[in-house]
């Protein structure tokens, strides 16, 4: 990799414990994929000058964002339900009927491998070029050792392929296959597929709540997860308060995501526990729910990350650009919070900590706005803000 350089940054911000600090008339050096330098220009030392060098133009730059919840890898459609949805329907009504997840199961299982990986490679490609230099991704599409493991290699193209860092995630305990027991499924999940595909990611999620896997039963799965050195996350407490979100704070989870109906002593389990919430507004807009009070969850102290939970039944969509302005728009927070939560939340919430700032020793990730300043972002909801994309210290095409 070549050694580069922004230079005529009109500012630059970063995360600094709760807050955002800027730093104005800057630079920033990298070298392969770490920054070397960060500081004002004037300050620059002279043996950096004279690198490869992209003028800001006095634009503001920020870390690249992460997005630490999706589950971008599906085949299939669900705009019919989304559209009965807005009609009235219930999701719980809904995935009764043959719906929801086990839709999305059945598309996937039935979709060629190559098939699934065009689709999700688009996918994270546009999420780059909004910004996006680091993603989650999620199974729970296949349900059995052979589709999950499918939906991994698919995952493992993606990788080979993206322009960007991808983090796996497995998630069998997403919904009970049709016509398997419920007893036998979460038996399967503990001693057999868990330990069959745990080498290939770096953490393992359930779905716990009452209208899914029950506290006890995503308990076993995620201790099994835990006895093969893998990170643990939970949906928590989306369609009801189930205590998904006291589960996570007991393990030591790295996240908790969701969190619509978690209560006070939840989050503050939460923070007591390290333990980041993971909030994802586009799942409230699409199902035309009430958001998550972001400002609330926030001063609570729990550490706050925001994601676009990717998928293609309750929050279609791919753009984090947009996810900090409904967080800032529809949630409460404030510009410089919903900064924080999209970068150093997400890869606080992720466990990496090479990433979601600008300093010396980080991942050289970066975007450049085409504005002077973040606030933009939620400010502007509809405009395209990014002008160039470093990721791993690779300027992307654009």
């Amino acid at each position: 990799m070549t050694a580069r350089l922004l230079t005529n940054i009109g500012r630059f911000f970063t995360p600094r414990d709760r807050s955002i600090r800027s730093v104005e008339d800057a630079a920033i050096a990298w070298d392969g994929d770490t920054i070397d330098w960060a500081g004002p220009a004037s300050e620059l030392p002279a043996g950096l000058a004279d690198r490869d060098t992209i003028d800001c133009e006095g634009r503001a730059v920020v870390p690249g964002f992460v997005d630490s919840h999706t589950h971008l890898v599906f085949g299939g459609d669900r705009s019919a339900e989304f559209a009965r949805r807005l009609g009235g329907e219930s999701y719980e009504s809904l995935a009764d009927g043959g719906g929801g997840i086990q839709a999305t199961v059945a598309a996937t299982r039935a979709a060629p491998t190559e098939e699934l990986a065009r689709a999700a490679l688009a996918r994270v490609s546009r999420m780059a070029t909004a910004g996006t230099t680091t993603v989650e991704i999620k199974t729970g599409y296949g349900l059995d050792v052979e589709h999950e493991a499918k939906m991994l290699d698919v995952i493992d193209a993606v990788d080979a392929d993206a322009p960007v860092d991808i983090v796996p995630t497995l998630l069998a305990a997403h919904a009970f296959p049709r016509g398997v027991d419920r007893v036998e499924y979460v038996r399967f999940l503990v001693d057999e597929l868990v330990p069959a595909l745990a080498d290939r990611v770096a953490f393992c999620d359930v779905f716990c709540d009452p209208a899914a896997f029950s506290v006890e039963e995503s308990a076993r799965v995620l201790e099994v997860a835990a006895k093969k050195d893998l990170g643990l996350r939970v949906h928590a407490d989306q369609l009801s308060h189930g205590g998904g979100a006291a589960l996570a704070a007991s393990l030591g989870a790295a996240s908790a995501d969701h969190l619509d109906h978690a209560a006070e002593a939840d989050l503050d389990a939460l923070r007591r526990s390290g333990t980041v919430a993971v909030l994802v507004p586009g799942a409230s807009l699409s199902s035309r729910l009430p958001f998550v009070d972001a400002a609330a969850v926030w001063q609570t102290g729990v550490e706050v990350a925001i994601a676009t939970d990717c998928n293609p039944g309750t929050s279609y969509l791919e753009t984090m650009p947009f996810v900090i302005a409904l967080a800032v728009l529809e949630m409460g927070m404030s510009p410089d919070q919903a900064l924080w939560a999209a970068t150093r939340g997400g890869a606080r919430s992720l466990r990496l900590d090479d990433r979601g700032a600008i300093e010396v020793g980080a991942r050289a990730d970066l975007v450049v706005l085409e504005g002077d300043h973040h606030v933009d972002l939620s400010y502007r909801p509809d405009g395209n803000h990014v002008r160039h994309v470093i990721a791993g210290g690779v300027p992307l095409p654009g």
